[in-house]
């Protein structure tokens, strides 16, 4: 499965941070922010999560829910959420399964050393579960108001 710019965007069933199912589908009639990032708690995955905190309101107007998925279980989600009041659901991809369709799973190089994990992404889907816009290789600064702003002028 691919992602493709005006195509349907890849459906999924993912644990959400209370262990309740979640598909992609149900969210058909709003605009869908699905960003990947690599892990809770970690310092840049922390100011990201908390700069969509911080635009909640501003993607609601808009008619955006904002859902995060990353590798980690559902109670570590838990955790992430209630230690920083994060208003938005955050889905379990332990299988990393949803970030490989999403094209998002890859070989990372870290102090010498390689690793799979979340190449940090942001895919923006519209009302009818189309694809239309991907952020890959995010930078945190900035990245929100960057996803913001798409979704002011083309939403």
């Amino acid at each position: 499965m691919t992602t493709e710019l005006g195509k349907q965007a890849p459906d999924f069933t993912l644990p959400d941070q209370n262990g309740n199912e979640v598909s992609l589908s149900d969210f058909r009639g709003k605009h869908v922010v699905l960003y990947f990032y690599p892990k809770d708690m970690t310092p840049g995955c922390t100011n990201e999560a908390c700069d969509f905190r911080d635009a909640q309101e501003s993607f609601g107007e808009l008619d955006a829910v904002i859902i995060g998925v990353s590798p980690d279980p559902a109670e570590s989600h838990q955790k992430f959420i209630d230690k920083h009041e994060l208003p938005f659901t955050l889905l379990a991809d332990e299988e990393h399964k949803v970030a490989e369709d999403y094209g998002v799973w890859k070989l990372k190089k870290n102090f010498g050393k390689e690793n799979y994990g979340i190449e940090r992404s942001t895919f923006i889907i519209d009302k009818e579960g189309n694809l239309q816009k991907e952020f890959r290789k995010v930078k945190v600064d900035g990245h929100v108001e960057e996803a913001l702003a798409f979704l002011r002028d083309n939403g």
